[in-house]
């Protein structure tokens, strides 16, 4: 993949990208919050809300691997 971004303007993107991901993170944190505070608990809700945490989780890492490459 070739670009003629320089890896300062990279880092800035990646850095946008994390700040949305910490977004959604905190508000599918919200919505376990929320689903928690119910009875009886839907544990189905609270299996969907856990996955997609899990995924932005990985999502974030990936980043944070490439951001590294970037300052090496």
């Amino acid at each position: 993949m070739t670009t003629t971004l320089t890896n300062e303007e990279k880092l800035g993107i990646i850095d946008q990208h994390r700040r949305n991901l910490d977004f959604a993170i905190y508000g599918f944190e919200l919505d376990l919050i929320e689903l928690n505070a119910v009875t009886p608990l839907d544990t189905e809700a609270i299996t969907s809300v856990t996955g997609r945490l899990e995924l932005l989780n990985n999502k974030k890492a990936a980043l944070e691997v490439e951001a590294a490459t970037l300052t090496e």
